[in-house]
């Protein structure tokens, strides 16, 4: 790279910015700050992502680059150039002098998730102190050279700014430098990331859809099917009730779509980028849940509901998620299905993403909430977990391997893993803490899309645990016929469909009441076969009825409906608030991973129907600590990252409001251990714990 693009920060760092851009930040532009995370980069030295000036097109530049390849990432808001290494830094260098380009950045691999190639655009998102006033924000983003261009509802002092500066700025060394600053709280990169479907359709009809209703027959167990026959006897879906389904391209010419009123509010977020060639995932998804009865063909889930179609490109980033939840929210959505996660191994959603996915699902339908449905993903891998890979491709993955599906996790998301015809775990499927249900679908091989990456380990050799016989896993991967379905999104379209079925009966419930009722009614199925490919046995069901691979069991259309009917008014709020305090003061060991903890014991075993967590903490720099709550089951709650800075006292409430994943607490017993667990990760600075309170509603 030019001089000039290895210090992108010369001619913006003046004031603040220079005052914290110290010699680390040469070292934070291979990092991503995002979800209160540093994920690791390596850049890839061919590739280069870039915006051009208002006006200027790709097709217009394009003829000045001879044989490089410049590809819409983003619409006309991002391209990528790509050409041999020597010769790309010339063409970036020129088009900047130009006056073309207006921010740039290499393209990076993420070295957690390989082959996942991340693209910074010119946006990116801060978050100051409470104390701060708007001339000193005002002060500190003029001095990195920034723009603002909009507040983020919701969140304090968090907005979003666009890089606009006279010298070429990596986004990335500058959200770096910008995070030295105490006054910050977070900084987050916009980046964009190919999104991964979930589902390869196959063509049917009604006779082929066993997972609607079927009566037994070969390669089908009793009670597969997600008894859809019964529940159409008290509701088909009605018109008034929309399901949206966000995905590349939906066929809107199709028959199953063209009855009256059938598609309403479509929307093309990518309408410049040119669409995939024979792509038939979102109408593939658009079919199985809400397809019209037409006398041929296949009927979907809630075939008399309506259909959204909201299409998106290839790549997803903050905004991409902002406009799905802002046009679900004002065009009236009651039910999002997206049967797609970004096609990345590890990846934390931003601050923008988690706060439009939760805007969607508390103010869509007028305050009652969108029910919101992902895929879990088809890579036979956890949403959030540790896996010791073996066996991939030029050894890309070896050893203990973190996977994490930020979509997948969102508290406000309803995750869907799928279950084949045997009443088994589909192969294929995502698994782990997060999941709601499963849905029936197909036995298709794990499979992972990326840019750059080897062949997912396919067909490891596994041996029958009672014959002790080698079994081929092409042969089980084809054991339970399964037409049409072929994934998680397919799952995840079935269960949207299911979720419409109840809104058609009893439209004033809030989501989050659908999603309870789904999971309340669900069918829970045991499967006592390890994984073929891990040897995992994660089939049986815990103390509170759930389940790694099945998350509360298959989707059951007729109670689900039954039970909405039954509900005339949403879940009764906090009638009281029970309080517990632990006041014993505990030292903070100073750099130390292990951390300590401190615990709360509740003996009632009221279910949670709300929380806060108080703490009271000095120490002398408190961008060394990381807190999480751990509640009685023991899945760690993050609370803080490392983004408190030089502070030294934090006196603070961790609620349901500002703190996403506590949401994860709600509707499960208080009773047992409550851990507040705190961890200084560098040495050289000492604090303690004064004292910390846990406030439940139940």
């Amino acid at each position: 790279m030019t001089d000039a693009m290895q210090r992108p920060l010369s001619n913006t760092n003046s004031g603040d910015v220079a005052n914290t851009n110290s010699g680390d930040v040469a070292f934070n532009q291979t990092t991503l700050l995002r979800g209160g995370e540093a994920l690791a980069l390596e850049p890839v030295v061919d590739r280069f992502a870039l915006s051009f000036a208002p006006g200027k097109t790709g097709s217009e530049i394009q003829s000045a680059l001879g044989s490089a390849t410049l590809t819409p990432i983003l619409g006309q808001a991002l391209f990528e150039l790509q050409a041999e290494p020597d010769r790309l830094r010339d063409l970036v260098q020129a088009l900047w002098q130009s006056g073309q380009m207006t921010c740039g950045s290499p393209v990076y691999e993420l070295r957690c998730s390989p082959g996942t190639l991340v693209y910074p655009t010119d946006q990116l998102t801060i978050q100051f102190r409470e104390s701060l006033t708007s001339e000193r924000m005002q002060q500190i983003a003029a001095s990195a050279g920034l723009r603002i261009l909009k507040l983020i509802s919701g969140v304090p002092k968090a907005f979003v700014f666009q890089i606009r500066t006279t010298s070429i700025v990596n986004p990335l060394q500058l959200a770096a430098a910008l995070m030295q600053n105490s006054e910050i709280v977070l900084v987050e990169p916009n980046v964009a990331v190919m999104i991964q479907p979930c589902y390869r359709p196959r063509e049917s009809d009604y006779g082929k859809q066993w997972y609607l209703h079927h009566e037994g027959g070969e390669g089908l167990a009793a009670g597969s099917h997600i008894f859809a026959e019964a529940a159409w006897n008290m509701t088909r879906g009605k018109r008034s009730i929309t399901v949206a389904v966000v995905d590349t391209q939906i066929d809107l010419t199709h028959p199953d779509f063209q009855s009256e009123g059938k598609i309403v509010a479509p929307a093309d977020l990518q309408a410049r980028n040119a669409p995939a060639q024979n792509d038939k995932h979102g109408t593939a998804i658009a079919q199985i849940a809400v397809a019209d009865e037409t006398g041929k063909g296949m009927v979907g889930v809630a075939p008399g509901c309506a259909l959204m179609p909201i299409r998106i490109g290839p790549f997803i980033d903050d905004q991409t998620i902002e406009q799905i939840s802002q046009w679900a929210i004002d065009k009236g959505a009651d039910v999002l299905c997206c049967g797609w996660n970004a096609a990345a191994i590890y990846f934390p959603l931003s601050l923008r993403q988690r706060v439009a996915l939760t805007q969607a699902a508390t103010q869509g339908r007028d305050g009652r909430g969108c029910v919101i449905v992902f895929a879990a993903g088809n890579a036979n891998r956890p949403i959030d977990g540790v896996v010791n890979e073996q066996g991939w491709t030029d050894q890309v993955l070896q050893g203990n391997t973190r996977w994490l599906n930020g979509f997948a996790v969102h508290p406000d998301v309803l995750t869907v893993a799928a279950c084949n015809s045997l009443n088994q775990k589909s192969m294929a499927s995502n698994w782990g803490n997060g999941i709601s249900v499963v849905a029936p679908s197909g036995s298709g091989l794990p499979m992972i899309y990326s840019q750059r990456i080897g062949q997912l380990p396919t067909t490891p050799q596994v041996t029958d645990p009672q014959t002790g016989r080698s079994l081929d896993w092409n042969s089980l991967a084809t054991a339970a016929t399964s037409v049409l379905l072929g994934g998680t999104s397919a799952a995840s379209a079935i269960v949207a469909g299911v979720a419409a079925l109840v809104l058609s009966i009893n439209p004033d419930l809030t989501a989050e009441t659908v999603r309870q009722i789904l999971e309340q009614t669900a069918d829970r199925m045991i499967d006592r076969l390890p994984d073929p490919q891990l040897g995992l046995s994660l089939g049986g069901y815990d103390e509170n009825r759930y389940s790694a691979w099945f998350g509360y069991g298959k989707v059951n259309a007729i109670k689900a409906v039954q039970m909405a009917q039954r509900l005339s008014m949403p879940l009764p709020l906090p009638y009281r608030w029970v309080t517990y305090a632990q006041s014993k003061r505990l030292e903070i060991p100073d750099g130390n991973a292990q951390g300590i903890t401190s615990t709360i014991q509740v003996a009632a075993a009221e279910l949670v129907c709300d929380i806060e967590v108080v703490v009271d903490i000095e120490h002398d720099f408190l961008g060394d600590l990381e807190l999480s709550l751990i509640p009685p089951w023991g899945k760690a709650i993050p609370l803080q990252s490392r983004s408190l800075g030089r502070l030294t006292s934090l006196k603070t409430t961790y609620s349901l409001e500002n703190t996403l994943w506590l949401k994860t607490v709600l509707n499960r017993s208080a009773q047992g251990n409550w851990q507040l667990k705190l961890v200084d990760a560098i040495p050289s600075n000492q604090g303690y714990l004064r004292r910390w309170q846990l406030n439940l509603g139940v």
